[in-house]
């Protein structure tokens, strides 16, 4: 399955369903991330083309794991230790030599209109001008950059790149500006209503969702009220407003949409569950319901809490310190899973939408 999670900014996911998705991973399923508010000042509306050449909302590039990894594939024909002459199906190392040269020089006609080039590697021997493809990691961005000099914006992408490479989830950052760079200052703006004409990001991520074809898909409830958070929960709101249409009809999203609780805020609020749900402001469409599913993570927090350490600037600004927030993951799992009754003591709590 793939399951897509909505992420206003970088590290809400990790915050708030950091233990579902690793366990989502270790079952083998397929997670990204969509990363919406991760822009600066300076970032623009992209067109579809302008985004394709930057990498951004048209791909998402998975990391080499283990189940992947062609080094695990045992060999069709058992390889014996031999002295003198090779097996009779084995080359000798000059015509081993020789197809290297000549694969090289097909490789270097190949990309010779390129501003770079690729190296063949006929042996899957890992050399410093070849390396082998499972351990050149695909995940996160060519990009380089001072970390003294680079601004936060820029490092809170690099964080979530780092926490969903440990993590191996894909991630895609649709870069559209904070609420801080749209003209929201102070904690009473941030944390108040959306300004009118700032509308919930519902086209671009009706584009990317369907794109993704996910089975399941997260948005944030929106505790605490953040103005960011509370768009995303809107625009997921808004999908499932749609009506199915005649021509090329999309997916019926009832039923495979969850809203997630925003963490530290929920923490923070002291958000119980069902009898806190109706003080969030949330207009779910005629005939559905938020139904409460827990997902038991005690054998994730701890992998929970090490991916969390990924946000170094972020720890420090919302905890005070590692410790810190060791303190709030683990309180907060507990009383979830006091509420829900789940496992031995650690869950996350999401809202899947039922029809009523």
């Amino acid at each position: 399955m793939t399951h897509v999670f909505v992420a206003p900014h970088p590290d809400d996911v990790a915050l708030s369903c950091g233990g579902l998705v690793a366990s989502l991973r270790e079952l083998g399923q397929s997670v990204t991330i969509l990363t919406v508010y991760s822009g600066g000042p300076g970032d623009v509306d992209l067109a579809d083309y302008q985004r394709e050449a930057v990498g951004f909302g048209t791909k998402a590039l998975h990391p080499g794991s283990q189940a992947f990894n062609r080094s695990n594939i045992a060999a069709e024909y058992p390889v014996g230790v031999t002295t003198g002459a090779g097996e009779p199906w084995e080359a000798d190392p000059a015509r081993i030599d020789a197809t290297q040269e000549r694969a090289n020089t097909q490789a270097r006609q190949f990309w010779q209109r390129a501003a770079w080039s690729r190296s063949a590697n006929v042996t899957n021997d890992a050399h410093d001008d070849r390396p082998l493809r499972d351990d050149v990691p695909t995940q996160g961005t060519l990009q380089r950059f001072d970390f003294a000099e680079a601004d936060a914006t820029t490092l809170r992408k690099a964080e979530d790149e780092r926490w969903a490479y440990f993590i191996e989830a894909a991630l895609i950052d649709l870069d559209l500006p904070d609420a801080i760079h749209r003209g929201y200052e102070g904690d009473e703006a941030l944390l108040g209503q959306p300004f009118e004409d700032d509308e919930p990001p519902s086209e671009i991520l009706r584009r990317e969702i369907l794109r993704l074809e996910p089975q399941q898909v997260y948005f944030p409830l929106g505790v605490g009220g953040h103005v960011d958070h509370r768009l995303c929960r809107d625009a997921g709101l808004a999908l499932l407003r749609d009506e199915r249409a005649w021509v090329m009809p999309g997916p019926e999203l009832a039923g495979h949409v969850s809203f997630y609780e925003d963490f530290p805020y929920a923490w923070w609020s002291g958000f119980s569950g069902p009898a806190d749900l109706a003080g969030q402001d949330i207009d779910v469409p005629r005939g559905l319901a938020l139904e409460a599913r827990y997902a038991d993570i005690s054998d994730q927090l701890e992998r929970k809490s090490a991916g969390l350490k990924a946000y170094a600037g972020q720890v420090q600004r919302l905890f005070h310190s590692e410790q810190g927030m060791l303190d709030a993951v683990t309180g907060y799992a507990a009383r979830v899973a006091e509420a829900g009754g789940v496992g031995t003591g650690a869950a996350e709590r999401y809202w899947s939408v039922v029809r009523s």
